[in-house]
């Protein structure tokens, strides 16, 4: 439904001309004419169709529905104004507020902060980890990274990583009493499976498995547990490159299988297209770009 929004100078006009009781003084406050004050007005009060002043010889009085009017208007300036001076100081300052997952920020984020604190010391980096989306015409975030199909409208969106979706386990799975040779091997394994046990359904028909019993194995809600349970050897996992990427170039994670299952989902950086090309904004996401490409020429 479309906002039915008077003119903002004629809204200005009559607010400060209300606060005053005066068309001078608020003239004064505005850097205007007495005329061009009482002009507004009277335009304001023509198009809602009601009279906010009587206009008596040396004074103004303001009617019931003009202080009644101020109310609000007073409140919208007044919040207009206080985020404003927000967003500006969001922008002139250091500090830079960052919305992700607790999976990509556990998973993917944490080890290398000291990286970009170490590239950008004038950054103060601040890093909120929500399930939640980001209002950023509510929320003091400056930009985010989420996991989705990139459809933000109204957004400056960057994508970050394309993943896949792969077997990760342990080393020490490799060398134990029932090596990872090929596929049909799973069935000495436990399975851990992510929020359902279909990735691992489509996964083994991909490999022309058969002989392994989905139903073995626990099941957990968030991917990153998943992942720290293979890193400490109670499984094999179905992991997304980006959140095992780091678990695979330290070698905590290995690959026992080099088949893959293509995402339909991937990361996004996102931010309000009004900021994007604020400093602080480019130098992080530029850094983001930078670290993804080049998890992506280790695991290459």
């Amino acid at each position: 439904m479309a906002r039915r929004l008077p003119n903002l100078n004629g809204l200005k006009a009559f607010e400060a001309a209300a606060r005053h009781e005066s068309f001078t003084k608020a003239a004064e406050e505005l850097c205007v004419t007495q005329g061009a004050v009482s002009h507004q007005v009277k335009a304001l009060e023509a198009e809602l169709g009601l009279k906010f002043f009587n206009r008596e010889p040396k004074q103004l009085v303001i009617t019931e529905a003009g202080r009644g009017y101020l109310e609000v208007v007073r409140d919208a300036l007044d919040r207009i104004a206080s985020g404003t001076d927000r967003l500006l100081q969001r922008q002139s300052s250091g500090v830079l507020t960052v919305s992700t997952s607790p999976n990509f920020a556990s998973k993917w984020l944490v080890h290398r902060l000291g990286r970009f604190a170490e590239a950008h010391p004038s950054i103060d980096l601040r890093v909120s980890a929500t399930l939640q989306h980001v209002d950023f015409t509510r929320e003091d975030i400056d930009i985010a990274v989420r996991h989705g199909d990139g459809s933000d409208l109204g957004l400056d969106i960057t994508r970050l990583y394309t993943e896949e979706l792969l077997p990760v386990c342990s080393p020490a799975l490799l060398r134990g009493p029932h090596p990872l040779r090929q596929p049909a091997d799973l069935a000495h394994h436990t399975l851990l499976h992510m929020d359902h046990r279909q990735d691992w359904s489509k996964w083994l028909d991909a490999a022309g498995v058969t002989n392994v019993d989905l139903s073995r194995g626990p099941v957990f809600n968030q991917a990153s547990i998943g992942i720290d349970a293979a890193v400490d050897g109670q499984g094999v996992a179905l992991a997304r490159t980006g959140l095992a990427a780091h678990d695979l170039i330290t070698g905590r994670l290995v690959r026992p299988f080099e088949l893959a299952l293509p995402v339909s989902y991937a990361y996004w950086i996102v931010c309000p297209r009004a900021t994007a090309n604020l400093p602080k904004i480019t130098t992080f996401r530029d850094w983001l770009l930078a670290e993804a490409a080049e998890d992506t020429r280790q695991l290459a």
